[in-house]
């Protein structure tokens, strides 16, 4: 054989397929899609990972995860769920609270859904039943409504002089007519005025602490409300300028230098939110996965805020905090 015909052989080899190199499996890809933006959150997209993880998932090694947030930017949350659809990918994980369960639920019937909810997934439609939620969606629910109760008898025993209580609340919120009901009925068992204060911006959120001045309101409870917990720091500044004693649903706001808060952590939420993306990418169906509900709530104490206020935490409260903040 000519040399030149040798060389030309050799190249056309070096075109040919290697029966030897395996096909290399394309990674799963999920979409995260959240209300609010990542510097709101910055430690939930670890406590997802950490879930992601405990099933044998890790991002970058062998799943890819689209991430989108709305910045607050409610009316984004369409157009971001169509983009995640659009990627067919996987799994979409719809996080944050209201309205994004329902807009993902809304934009695909075929991909599985895994949320996190802030209310009542049966009754707003979310799922068929908490056991079995049939269909294509599942996830985490903290049934904020719950402890609203608790969080008003919390309040009477740290500002029991207080007779007037604001109520901090979103009215866009789709579970906000129902925790009013119970902010309503548990200020009335303890002989206190509920005061409403309803706030969707910025400016209504100052506008809110200017009326609790005006009339006199001696403490605050806070809604379960994704846009209010986005503005936490915002708040409890507030909240400290009027020297008002306030309660909120999350233990993020008393870290943030709230005098109190009580209610679930949510980081738990997002790791089994994690397991449950992972668990339907090895095969399951989001129709046998239970709703979660997270039932475990921690009581948070900020005395730094308590001692800037002139308040005393009596000790019965002391005694029950989970997380003291000095």
């Amino acid at each position: 054989m000519r040399r030149r015909e040798f060389i030309t052989l050799l190249g056309g080899a070096a075109a040919w397929p290697l029966p030897t190199r395996a096909q290399q499996p394309a990674m799963p890809v999920v979409g995260f899609l959240h209300t609010l933006s990542p510097e709101n959150v910055p430690h939930f997209v670890p406590a997802f990972q950490q879930g992601l993880k405990e099933v044998g998932f890790v991002e970058g090694q062998n799943i890819v995860v689209e991430y989108r947030w709305a910045r607050g930017q409610y009316n984004r949350l369409p157009e971001l769920a169509a983009d995640l659809v659009s990627r067919k990918v996987a799994v979409i994980a719809a996080l944050g609270g209201e309205p994004a369960p329902h807009i993902v639920s809304a934009a695909t019937h075929t991909i599985p859904i895994v949320f996190a909810s802030n209310g009542d997934p049966v009754r707003d439609g979310l799922v068929a039943s908490l056991a079995r939620p049939g269909g294509n969606v599942t996830g985490v629910t903290i049934f904020g409504v719950d402890a609203v109760a608790k969080r008003m008898q919390l309040l009477r025993e740290v500002a029991p002089q207080a007779t007037v209580i604001g109520f901090l609340m979103n009215p866009n919120n789709p579970n906000a007519d129902i925790e009013l009901k119970a902010a309503q009925t548990a200020a009335s068992s303890f002989g206190k005025e509920l005061l409403v204060l309803r706030a969707s911006n910025e400016g209504e959120i100052d506008a809110a602490f200017q009326i609790m001045a005006q009339q006199r309101g001696g403490a605050l409870l806070g809604a379960t409300d994704t846009f209010l917990f986005g503005r936490r720091a915002k708040i409890v500044s507030l909240a400290a300028h009027y020297r008002i004693p306030a309660i909120y649903y999350l233990p993020e706001f008393a870290e943030a230098g709230g005098l109190m808060a009580y209610g679930n952590r949510i980081t738990e939420a997002y790791r089994q939110i994690g397991i449950y993306v992972g668990r339907i990418l090895k095969g399951e169906k989001a129709a046998d996965l239970p709703v979660v509900q997270a039932t475990k709530y921690e009581l948070a104490i900020n005395l730094k805020s308590a001692k800037a206020l002139g308040i005393s935490i009596p000790s019965g409260v002391m005694a029950i905090a989970d997380n003291v903040i000095e």
